[in-house]
Parts: C-alpha cells; sequence; structure tokens
C-alpha cells in the first residue's frame, strides 16, 4: 500500500501535541470528527466546543486547530486509500504516534469505516451535477480558400444542474477529430481509476 503520510514539522508538531493528550478524552474527539466527517463544509466542533476543549486539555486556540485538522487529515487519508486497521496503525506508529492514540484511533476507523466510505462516495466535490448530453457530428467540405476539404467535428450540449440553485445550464463545447481522441483517452484514463478504487 502506498505510504498515506508524509513527515512534515506541521505533523511532527501534531503528533507531539496528540501525544499529550488525555487518554481517557481523546476517544470522544475521534468520534466526533467522524460523525461530522462526511458532511461538507461543516467543522467537527462549534466555537464554544472548540473553547471547551481548549481548556479541558490546556490547548491554545492554535494548537487546537491544528490537532483537530490534522486527525480530520489522518481519517481522510485512511479513507482514501480504504486502509485496513493494521496498514492504518503501522502507518501511525512511523508517525511516532503513542500506542494508546494508535489503539483509539484504529478503533474508531475499524467501527465506523464502512458507513464513512459509503457516504462519502454519495457526496459530491462538485455543486453541479450532469443531467443529459446531446451531440452531433459535422463535416465541413469547403472553405473560401480551400474547395476540398474535410474537416470532421463534434458538437456537444452538456445539461448541467446547480444543486444548491437548482438551475439549469446547457455548456457547448466543439471537438476537432484529435481533440475528442484525447479527451476519449483521458476519459478512459479515469474510468481505470475509479475501477481501482472499488
Amino acid at each position: 500500500m502506498a505510504l498515506m503520510f508524509t513527515v512534515t514539522s506541521s505533523i511532527k508538531k501534531a503528533v507531539t501535541l496528540i501525544n499529550s493528550l488525555d487518554d481517557a478524552k481523546f476517544p470522544r474527539i475521534i468520534s466526533r470528527i467522524l460523525q461530522k466527517f462526511h458532511l461538507k463544509d461543516e467543522h467537527a466542533f462549534s466555537e464554544e466546543e472548540e473553547e471547551k476543549l481548549q481548556l479541558a486539555f490546556g490547548l491554545g486556540s492554535q494548537e487546537l486547530g491544528l490537532v483537530i485538522e490534522t486527525l480530520e487529515f489522518f481519517l481522510h487519508q485512511a479513507a482514501y486509500h480504504t486502509a485496513k486497521p493494521a496498514v492504518l496503525s503501522q502507518q501511525l506508529k512511523e508517525l511516532e504516534l503513542s500506542e494508546s492514540k494508535i489503539q483509539a484511533i484504529v478503533e474508531a476507523w475499524s467501527t465506523n469505516a464502512k458507513g464513512i466510505i459509503e457516504k462519502l462516495r454519495q457526496r459530491t466535490v462538485a455543486p453541479k451535477q450532469l443531467e443529459d448530453i446531446n451531440w452531433r457530428l459535422n463535416l465541413q467540405m469547403a472553405q473560401a480558400s480551400k474547395s476540398r476539404l474535410k474537416l470532421p467535428n463534434a458538437q456537444f450540449e452538456l445539461g448541467v444542474r446547480d444543486d444548491r440553485s437548482g438551475e439549469k445550464e446547457k455548456i457547448r463545447m466543439e471537438f476537432s477529430h484529435d481533440e475528442l481522441y484525447a479527451f476519449y483517452n483521458q476519459l478512459e484514463t479515469i474510468q481505470t481509476q475509479i475501477d481501482n478504487l472499488s
């Protein structure tokens, strides 16, 4: 499996902070992050809750922010790689996270992974969704300067709906033969990568 985490100065600092957290309270932070994990644009904790956590753990605002962001990053990487518990555990060990923190993260991940991955698959990253495709082929036979000419092109009209506003718009594109072929190859590559993830 690919390396999920690269050791950076920010991660090193976060690991030191995470290791210093109270073992008894730590699993609740992980649990809360996982509850809100799949929701776009929603923080795991409200400002008031963050203030309480700062007091409970003796952390400053920036330190707590770093801890939460890093834990979210660990879990996002685990979800992206659909990491097995043993692999996640091993990779967290390499970051020098304490055994008790690794155990709490891995236990929470093991319990919630399936549901989280399913919810993340259903979540869309882009607010605009493709609804329909219309296309047609054209063949240009002549130009003022050239009487014998064969220039095929494909025209697409994509019907797109904005999830937030419900508005629909049409996007028109035109491809030459070479452009369409290059686009097709990119779609094939994307399809292969999606197949590998599922």
